[in-house]
């Protein structure tokens, strides 16, 4: 949906811990300024799906109400970022005979409205995202109007999800009296706002970790030509602190941010953390060294990396993720992340923030805040225009005819 430049824009992202708005203005035609910041912690969210209705909308009415109030303007409507782990993400191919010599408009229709997504039961499209064009088997073409070919063909990747999620999300924000315009993809948005050019380009690897869940993106040519999710996250890590240490979650939130760290240090056995019981109320606590803190937290990392390695390694978009992986979110502020993930997925890693958001304070200029700011770029995002007109149209007469399976597509195109 196209964002008329008049008016605010607002961002909204959605996730198990917190919850973030985000109000812009246009300062031109292309570029905006953030003017309302507010977040809330989130209650009735967990995994990225909504558990309770009420609890929800009170935490996006409280983000909302804080925005507006730093921006002395109320929003009627936003757009909604959230990660989940019920994403389906596939290629599709299809090709049509061009009418005449050069490449037209109507070629492009044509076989743009030729493409049929399989969409799964309760499920709705997300992003319909045109990665290229062919002709007569040339791929990686971005616009081919006034190009010659007898054979026009188009690659697109096509996001979906589940649609029970996204409808309680939309209610609650609706019964806060904003209207949705539109839902996006975390790890898509957080892409957008972290990576710098030529990663978008040539390739590289998002990696999203949230509260609840681990988003993954890849890639290429400027375009998400990948994207899934594992329902593990920092929460986890938080409560295997809860259940190492005996520690009640608010604690164990705390230790993890002020300790934690994947690597150990020359005085990890030496360092001793203070740790209130659980259901203790008194001032009494335990005392443990760091090194034990380390071996909670190393192994769950761990196991979150290596799942993200096999989800890429299995998908067959590791052939063109690239060797960079930039990690975003809230847990990828554990100290030696980067650096363990560098070792598991052997590839170049860095931590992403959001780059160059006009007017974005400096306490949410973190990691954390990565997805709600790219969102923003996404709902004003401008593309050549016969990929807006890719953008405009509707899918329909949806059937799997037309699906090829994801690593196929890469090794017949790139």
């Amino acid at each position: 949906m196209a964002v008329s430049r008049n008016k605010l824009l607002s961002a909204l992202d959605v996730g198990t811990s917190k919850v973030c708005c985000f109000i812009a203005r246009f300062i031109n035609n292309d570029d905006f300024e953030i003017i309302g910041i507010g977040h809330q912690i989130s209650k009735g969210i967990k995994g990225g799906s909504v558990v309770d209705m009420q609890k929800t909308e009170d935490s996006i009415r409280g983000a909302i109400d804080s925005a507006e109030k730093m921006a002395g303007e109320k929003i009627k409507e936003t757009y909604i970022c959230f990660s989940g782990a019920k994403i389906s993400s596939e290629i599709l191919n299809e090709e049509t005979t061009v009418t005449g010599e050069l490449i037209k408009n109507s070629d492009l229709k044509r076989v743009i409205q030729q493409v049929k997504p399989n969409i799964k039961n309760n499920y709705e499209i997300l992003h319909e995202l045109p990665i290229g064009f062919s002709i007569d088997g040339t791929t990686g073409i971005r616009d081919p109007r006034g190009m010659f070919g007898s054979k026009l063909g188009i690659q697109s990747h096509i996001i979906s999800a589940l649609s029970g999620p996204l409808n309680n999300l939309r209610l609650c924000a609706e019964r806060g009296h904003v209207s949705v315009n539109g839902f996006a993809l975390s790890s898509y948005t957080a892409g957008l706002s972290t990576m710098v050019e030529d990663e978008l380009r040539l390739g590289a690897t998002l990696i999203d970790i949230g509260e609840g869940t681990t988003s993954i993106s890849v890639f290429s040519n400027n375009e998400m030509i990948y994207s899934t999710s594992i329902p593990i996250g920092g929460g986890h890590i938080t409560s295997d602190i809860v259940r190492g240490l005996g520690t009640p979650s608010v604690h164990a939130e705390r230790i993890k941010t002020l300790y934690g760290n994947v690597f150990p240090g020359p005085n990890d056995d030496r360092e001793i953390i203070e740790t209130p019981s659980l259901g203790d109320e008194g001032s009494n606590s335990n005392q443990v060294p760091r090194s034990i803190l380390l071996g909670i937290i190393r192994p769950r990392v761990e196991e979150i990396l290596e799942m993200v390695r096999e989800k890429i390694e299995m998908s067959g978009a590791n052939i063109i993720a690239g060797r960079r992986v930039v990690i975003t979110g809230g847990s990828s502020q554990l100290q030696g992340i980067s650096e363990l993930a560098a070792r598991v997925l052997d590839k170049q890693v860095r931590i992403g923030k959001p780059i160059n958001i006009p007017g974005l304070a400096e306490a949410t200029n973190g990691p954390a805040f990565s997805a709600c700011a790219g969102l923003l770029i996404y709902a004003t995002r401008k593309s050549i225009p016969v990929i807006e007109e890719v953008n405009n149209l509707t899918w329909s007469k949806y059937n799997g005819n037309n699906i090829t399976k994801l690593g196929k597509w890469f090794f017949q195109n790139f």
